[in-house]
């Protein structure tokens, strides 16, 4: 599949892998009913049991707030056809918790004829924090701007460093960012998503070698203390990217872990073979893997934590790579940042199945939505989704997630190619599918740049290529935007933030029709009616999908319409079609 987002389940063979895993062995994998649990609930615990010996007894082992154990019942047996294999589904129910509590637990499958017991996922510990897993208020409304520090803007008047390497530094600064306050909020934005600004050698950030510093190519603590204040003022709030799971081989804790075997972080990694071998992000070497379920590292990142939510004033989490700690370590991250403050906000960025995505409700505040982009990408950008199978997929995907779960929605970000590359350059392309993102109910992220038409090259994936940095062009400034596409993107961001309905209220499909390439589909609620109406193809099209409303569509273009009772109160008209 074209550009497919997903490389670990990207084929069928991947796929097969993985669902034979989940069913092989005692298997809980976080599965419980419901998922976060309120004060009163009694979550039901779900186990599926696949091994070559019988079974006499599954239990849940409960560690904390007391240690108590819990029988589970054979409730199922199921044939699965991958592994042409039978296996049992085992449930219990454990008992309710005061709000707060932090619940750990295990899970452990006794063998009959007195054979050694088996610990669910590997010996996972599973946990689960009792309270309210809705997202805060103000995040609803969100409109998210991600700013790429090093590609952004110099400041001070300075031009971009000259460099042919898009791996270099090109120069952009926090003062630059501060500098640009005003244009983020004249476009409307109310929220800011922050790539990493650590100490680093890399132009990207995730190299990071100290937690509670700023690069100093980039500024000071003093302008990140500047840029939130700032941004506070004009109304916008700050998300900071956090990355628990690695950071780079210069941090000091690796460097004395490395030198010693003794050292007091020796213990801080997983060392295969030390001092040469050990677990890293995806085989980069200079980016070990931590070991958070060790108590001095969970301390460490917690303290960060502190710094940067509570000291500094950062609003909420952008939750890296969140598929490599373990799901205990996220349950308390949650615990310890809602103390700092209640209202900040989680999301993860989690690049796998819905069904997975879910297991972190309770946990984060939501996931980064990986399977809209996908699929708006293929609808808008590449043309390989037909529109009929878009409205299908897309009404599943948004019946499968329960409103409280944040889905933040992007065209492109800063580690794949942009949309605007993958749909040829057209730029009509570019605005119908943001069009389609900010009149659904998640709230839309906009990568710098996106807005004023930058592109790459060539795509990352090409033999030869810059791979990840060919996204990452400098910033568009001047004369050098597409005023156009800013404009549109002006609109749209003004037009969402005053109609709630775009992330309130229920979406309803009204036309779909592959042949004519026209869609349309409304927003509502008690207060207020949207339509919204695209246009594919490469001529004007009318469409009737109301009684006594007719809408007259741009080529490849879409109006979004308010109706209320005096008829149309708001419209947004797309561009022209190109002569």
């Amino acid at each position: 599949m074209e550009n497919f987002i997903f490389g670990m389940l990207s084929t069928r063979e991947k796929r097969a892998g993985y669902l034979a895993e989940r069913v092989e062995g005692v298997r809980h994998l976080h599965r419980l009913e419901p998922r976060a649990p309120r004060p009163g609930d009694e979550p039901l615990v779900v186990v599926t049991v696949c091994v070559p010996d019988e079974v006499e007894a599954v239990v849940c082992e409960v560690l904390l707030p007391e240690t108590a154990v819990f029988p589970l019942r054979l409730a199922d047996i199921r044939w699965d056809t991958l592994s042409w294999r039978y296996y049992q589904v085992w449930q219990g129910n454990l008992p309710a918790y005061p709000a707060n509590t932090l619940v750990r637990y295990q899970i452990r499958a006794h063998l009959k004829n007195g054979r050694s017991s088996v610990l669910a996922d590997n010996g996972a510990v599973f946990s689960y924090l009792v309270g309210d897993p809705a997202q805060p208020s103000w995040a609803e409304s969100a409109v998210i701007y991600q700013i790429f520090p090093d590609r952004f803007y110099p400041g001070n008047g300075r031009s971009w460093q000259q460099t042919s390497d898009l791996n270099s530094i090109c120069g952009g600064t926090l003062r630059g960012i501060i500098q640009k306050l005003d244009y983020i909020a004249d476009l409307g934005f109310n929220t800011i998503w922050l790539n990493p600004f650590f100490p680093d050698h890399t132009h990207h950030g995730y190299h990071a070698t100290d937690y509670f510093s700023v690069n100093p190519r980039l500024g000071t603590l003093d302008d990140i203390r500047e840029l939130i204040q700032q941004a506070h003022s004009r109304h916008i709030r700050l998300i900071l990217d956090f990355v628990a799971n690695h950071w780079g081989s210069q941090h000091p804790t690796f460097q004395s872990a490395r030198r010693d075997p003794h050292s007091p972080y020796h213990d801080w990694y997983h060392w295969e073979k030390w001092p040469h071998q050990y677990k890293t992000f995806f085989g980069v070497k200079d980016l070990p893997q931590l070991n958070v379920d060790n108590p001095a590292v969970r301390q460490h990142l917690f303290q960060s934590l502190q710094f940067w939510l509570g000291e500094i004033g950062f609003d909420g989490l952008r939750l890296d790579y969140v598929l490599g700690p373990s799901h205990d370590f996220w349950t308390e991250l949650r615990q310890v940042a809602k103390q700092i403050n209640p209202e900040c906000w989680l999301f993860g960025e989690a690049v796998e199945t819905p069904e997975t995505q879910l297991s972190y409700e309770g946990r984060f505040d939501g996931c980064l939505d990986f399977i809209l982009v996908q699929f708006l990408r293929e609808t808008f950008a590449t043309n390989t989704m037909p529109l009929s199978q878009f409205d299908a997929q897309l009404s599943m995907h948004e019946a499968f997630f329960p409103a409280s779960f944040s889905r933040p929605s992007f065209l492109d970000n800063h580690d794949m190619d942009r949309f605007l590359f993958l749909a040829g350059n057209d730029r009509r392309k570019l605005q119908l599918a943001a069009l389609c993102q900010f009149t659904l109910t998640g709230q839309p992220i906009v990568y710098n740049g996106t807005e004023v038409g930058v592109s790459q090259q060539t795509s990352m994936g090409t033999p030869g290529s810059q791979g990840m940095a060919e996204c990452r062009q400098p910033m568009r400034w001047g004369d050098k935007q597409d005023k156009i596409l800013l404009n549109y993107y002006r609109q749209l961001i003004h037009f969402r933030r005053r109609h709630p309905v775009l992330w309130q209220g229920t979406r309803q499909g009204l036309h779909v029709d592959d042949e004519r390439g026209t869609y349309a589909y409304l927003r509502q609620n008690t207060q207020e009616t949207i339509l919204v109406a695209l246009n594919l193809s490469e001529h004007t099209q009318s469409l009737q999908p109301l009684p006594n409303v007719s809408v007259n569509l741009p080529p490849v273009g879409g109006k979004a319409i308010v109706l209320s009772e005096n008829g149309i109160e708001e419209e947004i008209t797309s561009f022209e079609a190109a002569k």
